[in-house]
């Protein structure tokens, strides 16, 4: 028996490796795409919060994340099968340089035969630029590579010595000048969060222009991806109301969790712990991860909200706080320049700021019900007084992030990817 596929015209932007450009080529190809009147689905590799929300902005549509280890390859197979079926164009961004990370964003192309554009910068180089575009190619020959195109580009003789220097089956899908109005500012996490970059949406349409005159504005040619269904999920939140934080402190939601919540059956309602007064009506609380140490001060001004959340918990209901959630449930924070800041004070410890990279990876957390699967990221430690109840696995199994909890409170780093374990997602909120 025949497996049925879905035909959909399909590209995954790459690099050789980060700061190359590929986020914007990636929004730009989506405006432009979304600009002519087609369906654009946009997909990220791997466990990032912050592209995906420029790309919502450039398509107009959620963007959702794909890997492997994360979500597993049913998770990974089945969004793509949807993709396919209700879109015009599938556009995915790869994650670092096309062959870093277990999986690569290559693991991902190999397994759909996805054609590759290799996004490189190619401000200061002229000829080197064709090696790196045929080493590209030539790295894993079962990868697709099919073009290349040129970023940051200082004038028209320039792109033209980067074309001549590529070598036979790398198509030159041209070049992109250097604008800084074009540039994505950035902070320690990454780029900005999409609602405080200003005039995103000008700067995604400028990028959008100038794409227009490439060959990288064609539609790329359908790929084949097998048929699948999402999984049927048993609703056992229904009748559950989760409150989730969003605002500027709290910005790092996977599109993925809230349809996940929404498939088991919670309603979901929003709230601002900068800003609203108290807790709505809820019977659990997600508390995702963002930026509350940018926000520290209003965070523990706002007694009211702090009151809701201590009461909340002092009854039994069950929250869920996770990396920036867990910073803003902590006592104090010591900022990079040694300076102390009160926070909400509802979890006893101290969060020290600094400017390395305390942690990044895939992580998973073992429960009865489910492993759960996920990644951290944070540049700041934890000194908490509790003892853990359990720590995450990292890729190499090894005891990772504390998990600490207070009656129904669980705290940890630890990005959580719902739709790798329902069951247990619903055990922790229900």
């Amino acid at each position: 028996m025949m497996t049925q596929t879905l035909q959909c015209p399909a590209l995954l932007i790459a690099a050789p490796a980060s700061g190359q450009g590929k986020t914007m080529v990636t929004a730009a190809l989506a405006r432009l795409h979304h600009r002519q009147g087609r369906r654009v689905k946009v997909f990220k590799c791997g466990p990032d919060f912050l592209d995906p929300q420029i790309h919502a902005v450039a398509s107009e549509a959620p963007c959702e994340n794909l890997d492997f280890r994360m979500g597993g390859e049913a998770d990974v197979a089945w969004r793509l099968a949807r993709a396919a079926q209700e879109n015009d164009v599938i556009l995915i961004e790869g994650v670092m340089g096309l062959f870093d990370g277990d999986p690569s964003a290559a693991d991902l192309a190999r397994r759909y035969n996805l054609p590759i554009l290799v996004v490189i910068d190619g401000s200061a180089m002229a000829k080197s630029f064709g090696a790196i575009a045929l080493g590209m190619k030539t790295y894993q020959p079962d990868t697709r590579v099919v073009g290349a195109l040129a970023n940051c580009v200082g004038s028209a003789y320039h792109a033209q010595l980067l074309e001549e220097s590529l070598p036979e089956g790398v198509a030159w899908f041209g070049a992109l000048p250097r604008h800084a109005d074009s540039a994505l500012p950035e902070r320690h996490l990454g780029l900005l969060p999409a609602a405080e970059i200003e005039n995103l949406a000008q700067r995604i349409n400028q990028l959008a222009d100038r794409m227009a005159e490439t060959a990288a504005a064609q539609l790329p040619p359908p790929a084949s991806f097998p048929a699948a269904i999402a999984p049927q999920l048993t609703p056992s939140l229904k009748g559950k109301k989760v409150a989730i934080a969003q605002d500027a402190a709290f910005c790092f939601a996977y599109p993925a969790n809230l349809e996940c919540l929404k498939a088991l059956g919670a309603e979901l309602v929003f709230f601002s712990p900068l800003h609203d007064a108290a807790l709505p009506d809820c019977d659990a609380v997600w508390l995702p991860g963002g930026y509350p140490e940018l926000h520290s001060d209003t965070l523990a001004a706002n007694r009211s909200m702090i009151n809701s959340l201590q009461q909340h918990i002092d009854a039994g209901k069950p929250m869920l706080a996770e990396c920036g959630g867990m910073i803003a449930l902590a006592s104090t924070l010591v900022d990079t320049d040694g300076q102390s800041h009160p926070l909400t004070g509802i979890l006893p410890g101290v969060v020290m700021m600094q400017k390395k990279l305390a942690a990044l990876g895939m992580q998973s957390l073992a429960e009865p019900t489910g492993n759960l699967g996920g990644h951290t990221f944070h540049y700041s430690t934890f000194e908490c007084p509790l003892t853990p109840v359990a720590h995450t696995i990292d890729a190499h199994q090894r005891q990772s992030e504390a998990v600490y909890r207070v009656n129904r409170l669980t705290a940890t780093y630890f990005h959580a990817y719902f739709p790798s374990a329902p069951a247990t997602v619903a055990a922790l909120l229900s």
